[in-house]
């Protein structure tokens, strides 16, 4: 597909590993100029860099997790909720790198911007919503500089992403942003409008069926979007799941807020082994 975005600038500032060894007392600390590490004396197994990258301009700050004896495998962007790129999106691709994938948890507000209240979330998710291009270079950013780390094989790009993000990759695969597989768990859903583009990606939608942020409506002209461009996809509902019912912060965030989400494990589970079981058909790892 033609890129018609900026050159992007990968800038690899800062590298931080953290290491699991089977005797975790087994480890000694070394500091060089600009990193420590963490060396086990035995085997190192994982390895967590933060990467600060840019689109044009601005400044974006990403966690790129892997195996330490993994070149070449499956890469997926690891998009976050409205809160921006806190720890909890960086589990996820901490999850999938312990499952052999290259996991990089993205930055799609800039500066590594990470809020705790509605009011700002919506702020600073409504500059991307409300602007589909700079929805797509973040993206693109994100998908050149988890190829330019070697790490990754470049031919072998998918997407994951919660609530904001599971839009994010939906209308990112929708945009024309090379990625085989997308995976949305609990992303909205509102005045999706299909595009050829959508052919080239496998849409996993993982919904909960409680979910008051995603209407009957939404969800109907989504399937009938998908189906009029004759688009591959996959849709799953889980049983009194509600908006964000992967995160087990949801539900005492939806109290103090007043927020009608609330964590699931059963859903949260499952929508992962549907995730599973969707990429080895899909996005093998082999």
């Amino acid at each position: 597909m033609k890129n018609i975005l900026n050159p992007i600038t990968l800038l690899f500032c800062i590298s931080v590993f953290f290491v699991e060894c089977s005797d975790s007392n087994k480890m000694e600390a070394v500091s060089t100029d600009n990193k420590d590490t963490i060396v086990a004396v035995e085997e190192v197994e994982l390895i967590k860099e933060k990467l600060i990258y840019f689109d044009g301009a601005d400044t974006l700050i990403g966690y790129l997790f892997y195996n330490s004896d993994i070149v070449n495998k499956p890469g997926i962007l690891v998009v976050h909720e409205w809160w921006g790129n806190n720890d909890y999106a960086q589990s996820r691709a901490e999850m999938l790198a312990n499952l052999g994938y290259v996991a990089f948890a993205i930055d799609m507000y800039g500066n590594g911007l990470v809020v705790d209240n509605p009011d700002d979330a919506k702020i600073a998710s409504g500059k991307i919503y409300s602007n589909p291009e700079l929805l797509k270079s973040r993206m693109m950013a994100a998908r050149e500089t988890l190829i330019k780390t070697n790490k990754a094989n470049s031919e072998k790009i998918a997407a994951i992403g919660y609530c904001f993000g599971g839009n994010v990759v939906l209308n990112a695969a929708n945009a024309g942003v090379p990625l085989n597989t997308v995976v949305s768990f609990h992303g909205g859903l509102g005045g999706f409008k299909a595009q050829n583009n959508i052919l080239y990606s496998q849409v996993l939608v993982c919904n909960g069926a409680a979910d008051n942020f995603v209407s009957p409506e939404d969800i109907k002209n989504f399937k009938s979007e998908m189906d009029r461009v004759e688009a591959p996809y996959t849709f799953i509902e889980y049983a009194d799941a509600t908006h964000a019912f992967t995160n087990p912060n949801s539900t005492a965030v939806g109290e103090k807020f007043g927020m009608p989400i609330a964590y699931n494990e059963v859903a949260d589970n499952k929508s992962w082994q549907d995730m599973l079981i969707f990429f080895d058909t899909h996005f093998s790892i082999d």
